[in-house]
């Protein structure tokens, strides 16, 4: 196969519509505009949401709560997870949390929470601790670090 020889697949591409090329085009005179009115008009469509003077949805509706968007957003994981998927001595990682598929996204940091047991030593990194996951960290032996 050589370069010239390369094509799309078929059904893949479509040929734009040329309008306002002549009656004979099936797409002349209006160019599938119709006759008149606001949409007949160059650059004189409606804008998204517009329901012809009444009030919008998008007004009419209740609004409720608040979107904080300052909040940080952080990966939990709980102790027990960390019991399970690391080994006696080794020393967790956010690296380490995704590699093993603990977090799936990082977010804002990850913080690990005291839900479940840890019988092992382990030096745990993370943006920040519960109270419970740090005593029981601290309990099996191990170290509670932020970073």
């Amino acid at each position: 196969m050589k370069l010239h020889e390369l094509s799309p697949a078929a059904g893949s591409t479509k040929a734009r519509k040329r309008i306002g090329r002549g009656a004979g085009s099936g797409q002349g005179k209006t160019a599938g505009k119709g006759h008149k009115g606001q949409k007949a008009r160059a650059g004189r469509g409606m804008r998204a949401g517009f329901e012809g003077g009444q009030m919008p949805l998008q007004r009419r509706i209740p609004k409720r709560g608040f979107n904080n968007i300052f909040r940080t957003e952080m990966a939990i994981v709980n102790v027990a997870a960390l019991e399970k998927a690391f080994d006696a001595g080794e020393t967790v990682t956010i690296d380490a949390l995704v590699e093993k598929g603990l977090v799936k996204k990082v977010l804002d940091g990850v913080k690990v929470l005291g839900n479940g047991e840890l019988s092992k030593a382990l030096t745990v990194q993370a943006n920040a601790f519960s109270e419970t996951a740090k005593q029981k960290i601290e309990a099996a032996g191990g170290k509670a670090e932020v970073i």
